[in-house]
């Protein structure tokens, strides 16, 4: 596919069914269990929330991904940003637009004083090294932490 110059901005309500449908191929594609209604309600609190960023990339006919950025607050870094989700369409990729999608994200968080860009690579059973290369490719680091959850 050729991508021309798509447009990396900030998604509006009306995007909600289009990055809704691109949120559900990016968790279909990466093996997590999904509830569809939930991921929808989740997205408009988030476009809705100046405490979040999402973003997109528009083709001017459709969407061809998107990233999701958190700020939080925490007692050891203070204002912190989070790269929550990233994700471009298979055939849009290689193309740069995930680039600009944490570029836009890096602007975004530093614009709001976040000293630093946080994001979690989940394998779910699935070989992430390259994703590990990529993104420290891009300036981020591997500081050694793990995530532990626990559901509620």
């Amino acid at each position: 596919m050729t991508i021309s110059s798509p447009t990396v901005r900030a998604a509006d309500p009306v995007d909600l069914a289009a990055v809704s449908a691109l949120a559900v191929a990016f968790y279909t594609e990466d093996g997590f269990a999904i509830d569809e209604q939930e991921l929808g309600n989740n997205l408009a609190t988030l476009l809705a929330s100046p405490a979040a960023r999402v973003a997109v990339a528009d083709s001017g006919d459709r969407l061809l991904g998107y990233a999701v950025t958190t700020t939080g607050f925490g007692l050891e870094n203070g204002l912190i940003a989070v790269l929550d989700d990233l994700f471009v369409v298979p055939t849009a990729r290689q193309c740069g637009l995930a680039g600009r999608l944490i570029e836009d994200s890096s602007e975004w968080a530093r614009e709001r004083g976040c000293p630093c860009l946080e994001l979690v690579v989940a394998p779910n059973g699935r070989d992430v090294g390259h994703l590990f290369a990529y993104y420290l490719a891009r300036g981020f680091h591997d500081d050694g932490r793990r995530l532990l959850s626990k559901r509620l």
